[in-house]
């Protein structure tokens, strides 16, 4: 073990446990708004993430030649786009 590393991980130094052990009291509701009709059909659910692609990709596992491989890897940045082009461009009609 390294001396100048710390023996734990370094503390959060956040309110977490104040906010845990907070309870809510009966007149902290009487702060809140009152939740209407209108206010409902205003709403609008925002699921994030990435949109769905029209042809999503999927991880498939392939045997190629070393050789071949370290030639397309050789090619540069962007070499999977272009070798799923090519099998694409390949492939059965």
């Amino acid at each position: 073990m390294n001396a100048n590393k710390p023996k734990s991980r370094r503390a959060l130094r956040s309110d977490l446990p104040r906010v845990d052990a907070h309870v809510i009291a009966a007149e902290e509701y009487d702060e809140l708004p009152e939740l209407t009709d209108e206010m409902l059909a205003r709403a609008v659910v925002n699921k994030g993430g990435r949109p769905l692609a029209a042809d999503p990709r999927r991880l498939v596992s392939i045997r190629l030649p070393e050789s071949t491989l370290a030639r397309w890897k050789a090619s540069g940045a962007g070499w999977q786009t272009r070798a799923a082009a090519v099998l694409e461009a390949a492939a059965p009609k």
